[in-house]
């Protein structure tokens, strides 16, 4: 009833307007895309389109007049006299004329930097006045590929037949459009709660669009704006260390009102800065107008080009207030010759400002979507929509809501499952993927020479993995249900062990799941698995290092988990596992065949007779939780979306309890907890932190599986994106404890701060890491390792690579180190 009660208001609303539209051109003709479109002292706005179409709902042709606004254009205030429903205004626009008064500029006096001290001082005061509204909000988004080619370095590029089909035979083609129309309350700095009432993605009618009013905050009064990067504001506090500023012209508003039109030029071309124009209003110096450019390496984006922003303005003389109407972000970016563009525009209307908002307006709840939102037809749209459609988005709905109809269809399904399900005889190999798209079911074999198969430890020798898994799932009701098993065979030991797995999600509102899982398989004895197989089998068969310590697992575990608040996510384990210890079984090295490995065991390495443990058996269980302070979330008909809260730091709890061993000595407890946040400091960068404690108790003669075991690195190699859970330089095993601990890591990356402000070291366009890291445990001296390095370094778009000095420090003993960081190795384990 709610629904149906909102639709009639807003039929009634919109069957009481007058529609104007028309075409926006300048003196020859050439159309004028995103031009601002409103009532006089109103806040009923749109913009034109790329082809200068505009169409404007108004309650009553005649009674106000209708503003036409552009960037260097003169400004035009027409009156439209018309009892029909649909009026047609063409409008022409001449270029404005710019003046500037004779003045000497020199370093001392440049009437520029008066203009922007005075929108500093000021813009408190600016900022304020919209400091708390609703407003109604419409968002075109769109994202276009160019010359995507078939192969890029020998690989095929599989876009999916949907998206493939999106494309023409250059490969160039609309890749994602989509609307939505929503209801906005806001308050200043970041309280927002979004009603979106209508929501459309081309060639999609069950999809939601993310085009959210969220996405579009961008604030010049506020010293940074985040783009990844904080860019730093042309109007921010400290703005002269990084702006010039030369006044280009000045001209008058329908009102009257002087407009500065000043260009903003940085003063060093690495920092995460703007460059153009800003618009200022000489008497109040609000903001008029943007219209600035963003380089990609600027914001450590290397695969963008280059993204502008523009924003306009309105005015209304009753409350003396600057609204920003529209608002325009659109960007060109690229890597092996293809070319991609975007381009979404925004349109804020119908505002009101009120004194204050009642308590509880604003909540956890940041977007909610109305049940049959994406279901609205094209009437619906066609009314509502305040910019156009162009004829290429128009082309692009006609076709792919057409498409969609047969793509949707079981036969449609069938016949490309069918050419993608044929099996070919090298699949033995490399592996084979079968898929009933329309049933919701596919089944997965892994091969034999897949990246990840194959690897080598002392333990096993050479050992290959293969496997198969079953999949279905449920979009709409957000369950999915998996089944794998995993085989591995080593063929130094000569042991084939299997592993088998079950899980089934419930939902996509409290994420309710459950696993199962069970079978015999190697496992390292940090159970973080610190090294990878992949980094392992390299440092063994170049450099015979033994790093990665192994036993034999034979195991049955079931968890379940799901969300019981906001925020608040609990999670519970229970297993059996049987525990027994391992040798190497080969010394086999591609070089250094004379030396000789280490052993298995990570408490003796020269002791190849003596086991790290002896043959037991135990259960455990295991309740954690995962607390996400101040979360977030955004409502769908399909499911809640979690919003983690940058503000706030997120907590986990563990208690852990092993019993029911062949020995009471093995049984034991233990608590732990630990505290992520990210610090954000402006445009000095992040600062990540990570503190972990715990505590054991009756663990005296405890299995050395069961001693909190933390990351280490004797490889010299870096495999993640940040080092927050890693000591870099202390070997394995050597502060493993069955005591109290407290770990500490922070790491600050400046995100080009200095390193943008040294000469050279700013051609690299990298970022600096400073880091510290600490570990205390009982009857041992602290552990600790200062880091300092550049992150962001590789050869033209691709940033892979990060290299750290690390000097450690634990009793007296010094080591100094350096890192290699090579983000691409995640990828293949």
């Amino acid at each position: 009833m709610k629904n149906y009660t909102l639709f009639a208001f807003l039929f009634f609303s919109l069957s009481n307007f007058a529609q104007i539209k028309g075409t926006i051109t300048d003196e020859k003709g050439n159309p004028l895309p995103f031009v601002s479109v409103f009532e006089e002292n109103t806040y009923f706005g749109t913009t034109s389109n790329e082809q200068g179409k505009y169409q404007l709902n108004v309650k009553e042709p005649g009674k106000n007049k209708i503003i036409f606004q552009y960037l260097g254009f003169k400004t035009q205030k027409l009156s439209v006299a018309s009892d029909s429903k649909t009026v047609t205004l063409d409008v022409k626009m001449s270029e404005e004329s710019f003046t500037l008064n004779e003045v000497i500029i020199d370093s001392k006096n440049n009437p520029a930097d008066a203009i922007i001290k005075s929108a500093i001082a000021n813009k408190k005061e600016n900022s304020d006045k919209t400091g708390r509204y609703t407003a109604d909000f419409y968002s075109k988004g769109m994202f276009k590929v160019k010359d995507l080619p078939k192969k890029i370095l020998g690989q095929k590029v599989d876009l999916g037949e949907d998206m493939a089909s999106n494309l023409d035979s250059t490969g160039t083609g609309i890749l994602y459009l989509s609307e939505t129309i929503s209801k906005i309350t806001f308050e200043k700095p970041d309280k927002l709660k979004e009603k979106i009432i209508a929501s459309k993605i081309s060639g999609n009618n069950r999809g939601y669009s993310y085009n959210t009013a969220a996405l579009s905050t961008y604030d010049f009064y506020d010293n940074t704006l985040d783009f990844d990067v904080k860019l730093i504001s042309p109007i921010a506090d400290n703005a002269f260390s990084y702006y010039k500023y030369k006044l280009e012209g000045t001209f008058f508003n329908d009102n009257k009102q002087q407009i500065n039109k000043i260009k903003v030029t940085p003063k060093r071309d690495k920092e995460p800065v703007f460059e153009g124009y800003i618009y200022i209003v000489d008497d109040s110096f609000a903001i008029y107008a943007i219209d600035l450019d963003i380089k990609g390496y600027r914001m450590k984006n290397e695969f963008t080009e280059i993204m502008s922003l523009k924003q306009s303005f309105s005015y209304n003389s009753a409350n003396k207030i600057w609204s920003k109407n529209a608002q325009t972000l659109s960007f060109n970016a690229g890597f092996f010759g293809i070319k991609f563009s975007g381009n979404f525009n925004y349109v804020y209307s119908n505002y009101e400002f009120p004194a204050s908002f009642e308590k509880k307006t604003f909540g956890n709840e940041i977007v909610a979507f109305e049940t049959n939102a994406n279901k609205k037809d094209n009437a619906f749209w066609n009314e509502i929509r305040p910019i156009p459609l162009t004829i290429e988005e128009s082309t692009d709905y006609t076709k792919k809501d057409s498409l969609q109809i047969i793509r949707k269809s079981r036969k449609y399904m069938d016949s490309i499952d069918a050419k993608n399900n044929k099996f070919k005889i090298w699949d033995i190999l490399m592996g084979y993927d079968y898929k009933n798209t329309f049933k919701k079911y596919s089944f997965d074999y892994k091969g034999l020479l897949n990246l990840s198969s194959l690897s080598f430890n002392t333990v096993q020798g050479f050992n290959l993995d293969s496997g198969f898994s079953f999949k279905k799932w449920n979009e709409e009701k957000g369950k999915s249900t998996s089944i794998s098993t995993t085989f591995n065979y080593g063929f130094s030991d000569e042991r084939l062990r299997v592993t088998g797995e079950f899980s089934h999600r419930f939902n996509n509102i409290n994420y309710a799941s459950i696993w199962a899982s069970g079978g015999t398989k190697t496992a390292q004895v940090n159970g973080a698995e610190p090294i990878t197989k992949f980094i392992n089998s390299i440092s063994s068969l170049f450099f015979k290092d033994n790093y990665i310590k192994l036993y034999n697992l034979e195991f049955a575990q079931i968890n379940y988990g799901q969300d019981v608040a906001n925020g608040i996510n609990l999670n519970a384990k229970i297993a059996y596992e049987q525990r027994k210890p391992l040798f190497n079984t080969t010394d086999y090295a591609f070089f250094k065949k004379d030396d000789v490995y280490s052993s298995n065991n990570p408490l003796a390495p020269n002791d190849f007779i003596t086991p790290a443990f002896d043959l037991h058996h135990l259960f455990k269980t295991t309740v954690s939780a995962r607390i996400n302070f101040g979360n977030k979330y955004i409502s769908r008909p399909d499911g809640r979306f979690n919003v983690k809260n940058e503000k706030y730091p997120t907590v986990f709890l563990a208690f852990e309890k092993a019993f029911a061993a062949n020995e009471k000595k093995y049984e034991f407890e233990r608590v732990g907890a630990s505290v992520q946040y990210d610090l954000s400091l402006g445009n000095k960068g992040i600062l990540g932190t990570n503190f972990r404690a715990g505590k054991f108790f009756n663990a005296e003669n405890i299995a050395f599986i069961d001693y909190r075991h933390f990351n280490g690195n004797q490889t010299h190699i870096g495999t993640t994106e940040r080092y927050l859970n890693v000591f870099n330089l202390m070997p394995y095993y050597s502060n493993s404890t069955n005591d109290s601990y407290f770990e500490m890591h922070l790491e600050h990356n400046d995100m080009g701060f200095v390193t943008n402000k040294i000469p050279l070291i700013n051609l690299l366009k990298s970022t600096m890491n400073i880091g510290f890291h600490s570990l205390s445990i009982p009857d041992r001296k602290p552990y600790t390792e200062f880091t300092i390095g550049l992150d962001n370094l590789g050869f033209g778009k691709f940033k892979l690579f990060r290299v750290d000095y690390v000097h450690s420090y634990q009793g007296g003993i010094q080591q100094n180190g350096v890192v290699f960081g090579l983000k691409i190795l995640n990828v293949l384990d």
